[in-house]
């Protein structure tokens, strides 16, 4: 059986106003997207697609350009944990101490006794007053940094070196770390590309600023799935200029970044219509994936009825690119479930569940079944011990070792796996199958009202064309933001996403020079109780817009 394992990397977009809102991309470079390359650097016949959105691509190039301008020339990076290392800003301030707290408790707080100290006395200050002592500060930004650290990276005589002396960091030794990091970024995607160019990876893309493609072509599509959805009062205007838009841009970011033209595109989510299939045609793509219920659902809607494990093969329909599905319970065992298992006994069941399909599909008739692996490269790894290195160093071993499983990538299975005709395609992604996600709810579809009136002030206006205006647009059409609001908030901080989306949208009104509506100063939740005024002039702006005629 050939086994595709496809990690897919991506961050939104945090720079706003020429800052850094969230660390959350360097801080997943030096501990996953790091980690991630190295277990293929260090398991000989080891094999995966590697997925990039070029928003991560752009940010991973963009953080160390700004870190050595930090470090040479005393230049704020415009990230508050950066600059406060490099002894810019208020050591004491309550949003730096309160980040120097995200990390996961049990796997990276906890390991850390001196972390663990300094944390607390931190958490006590933020609960209770007071003003934490300035070595205290320098030593915590040391440890948070050192916390988020890959495993990989753990064995550099820096990192060893702060780790046994625990305390009384110097400005030399920030500064040290402050070079170890950008030399981290620098070096990673070079490693990948080199990676690709050894064969060991293939390297896909997905659209620009990560944005549902069959949302933003029509909101009618989320009712393939479900049928009585409830959807945002007007369609978005101008999706397929939109689309075609984040695709020629995710090419040549990609091409910048590892000199080869992406063959493969993970659509933001796995988010697929037939509309979308025909658009991702149009851009060359030979392959795109997405989850199996979006498969499950598709073969019904054809009338086919459910057959057993219909995603251990590639299908081809009448116009578009190879589709893959991925195995969802095997998928989200390793995202959801083996964080919790002794790396050695998790490896064991999943090769067990592997062979248990292999068979299956072999007394089905399929004579070289294919099964595909996606999730994300970064997010599951926190709840792992040791960021996943046991685990993951010990799948690739043995997977490789295996006699009868074979990883290899997707444009290789293409070449040997066995093609299916799929008669149509519902919509939906690899979240339940549908886009339920990103649209539906009342301040989900809220979110998307917000943009449309944006979007049409944008073709309005004198600056429609201008790419800093058309990149601000793709910004704020990033899945990201409808993924947080609503009544399955998923985050503590989903009030930050929420605000940052509506900054966005402010930011792209400005560059315009149009007056932001006042409706944007008030939380997508709360948009029922927002002062009438605000309300009125929003509905009026959405009236005017609508009646203008323009529809892109």
């Amino acid at each position: 059986m050939n086994i595709v394992l496809c990690w897919h990397m991506h961050q939104p977009d945090y720079r706003l106003g020429g800052r850094y809102l969230k660390p959350w991309t360097w801080l997943h470079a030096i501990k996953d997207y790091s980690d991630m390359a190295a277990h293929l650097e260090r398991v000989p016949g080891a094999r995966a697609v590697v997925n990039f959105s070029p928003v991560l691509i752009e940010q991973l190039q963009d953080y160390p350009r700004r870190i050595r301008a930090l470090l040479e020339r005393g230049e704020p990076s415009g990230d508050l944990v950066l600059d406060a290392l490099a002894g810019i800003g208020d050591e004491n301030n309550a949003e730096l101490l309160a980040q120097l707290l995200r990390v996961n408790e049990k796997r990276m707080k906890r390991r850390f006794d001196r972390y663990s100290r300094l944390a607390d006395r931190a958490k006590a200050v933020l609960e209770g007053g007071g003003v934490i002592d300035g070595q205290e500060v320098h030593d915590l930004l040391q440890w948070y940094v050192i916390a988020w650290l890959g495993e990989s990276l753990r064995d550099l005589p820096l990192a060893r070196d702060l780790v046994r002396r625990e305390r009384g960091f110097s400005e030399d030794d920030r500064r040290a770390l402050l070079a170890m990091v950008a030399g981290v970024m620098e070096e990673l995607l070079p490693r990948y590309r080199k990676l690709a160019g050894d064969g060991a990876i293939e390297l896909s893309v997905t659209p620009y600023a990560h944005p549902i493609l069959p949302l933003l072509l029509d909101f009618e599509s989320a009712r393939e799935a479900m049928p009585e959805i409830p959807l945002p009062e007007a369609d978005y205007p101008g999706g397929v200029a939109r689309c075609d838009w984040h695709l020629n841009e995710a090419r040549c970011v990609f091409l910048d970044a590892f000199g080869i033209e992406p063959v493969g595109c993970w659509p933001s989510e796995g988010a697929l219509s037939e509309e979308t299939l025909l658009l991702l045609a149009r851009h060359h793509f030979r392959w795109t994936a997405s989850g199996s219920q979006v498969l499950m659902n598709s073969l019904r809607r054809a009338g086919l009825g459910d057959a057993h494990h219909p995603h251990h093969c590639a299908w081809q329909p009448d116009e578009g690119p190879a589709c893959f599905f991925r195995d969802d319970g095997l998928s989200d065992l390793i995202g959801f479930e083996y964080s919790k298992w002794p790396a050695e006994d998790a490896v064991a069941d999943f090769l067990r569940r592997l062979e248990k399909r292999r068979e299956e599909a072999l007394a089905a008739g399929n004579p070289s079944p294919l099964l595909g692996i996606i999730m994300d490269g970064e997010n599951a790894w926190e709840y792992f011990e040791s960021n996943g290195w046991d685990f993951l160093q010990t799948l690739y071993t043995r997977l490789v070792e295996h006699p009868l499983l074979n990883l290899t990538t997707f444009s290789q299975a293409l070449e040997s796996a066995g093609v299916q005709r799929l008669p149509a395609l519902c919509a939906g992604s690899w979240v339940h199958g549908s886009l339920s996600t990103w649209i539906g709810d009342p301040a989900k579809n809220r979110a998307w009202d917000l943009l449309v009136a944006a979007k049409r002030a944008v073709a309005g206006s004198a600056q429609a064309q201008d790419p800093p205006v058309l990149r601000q647009l793709a910004i704020c059409e990033a899945s990201d933001w409808f993924w947080w609001p609503g009544e399955g908030e998923r985050l503590a901080d989903a009030a930050e996403f929420d605000a940052l989306f509506r900054r966005n949208l402010a930011a792209l009104y400005e560059l315009i020079n149009v007056a932001p509506p006042q409706i944007l100063t008030y939380p997508l939740a709360s948009a029922e109780t927002a002062p009438e005024v605000a309300e009125e002039q929003f509905q009026g702006a959405m009236r005017r817009s609508a009646s203008s005629g323009n529809p892109d």
